[in-house]
């Protein structure tokens, strides 16, 4: 998953990827989940910009290439999240990173 640095005690719309990898890849079967507080079945997703799915399940499993975002009532929309359908890309874990980590890169195709 991700997990953002925000600042202390802001609550915030996040949008996680599975697998853990960015940017995702359409042939990695990619599942976004959409945490926030509020209600589940609020859930706005958007592609691309646009309101795609209102009313939807938090755990969406991304069949086309795109930028998606959610949104739960209250707590505003999440980061982007960007899922291509390239045939070779470099990768970087998805999860927060400081200066100093040792970070693994992954070539794929």
């Amino acid at each position: 998953g991700w997990c953002p640095l925000s600042p202390a005690g802001a609550q915030t719309t996040q949008l996680l990827v599975e697998p853990p990898w960015r940017p995702a890849v359409l042939w990695d079967r990619v599942t976004l989940t959409c945490q926030g507080s509020g209600t589940a079945a609020a859930t706005t997703w958007y592609k691309d910009g646009q309101p795609w799915w209102q009313k939807g399940p938090d755990l969406l499993r991304v069949n086309e290439s795109g930028t998606y975002q959610c949104d739960r009532p209250g707590m505003g929309l999440s980061p982007l999240m960007h899922i291509l359908n390239e045939r070779l890309v470099l990768q970087v874990p998805a999860w927060a990173l400081l200066e100093g980590d040792a970070v693994t890169l992954r070539c794929r195709g």
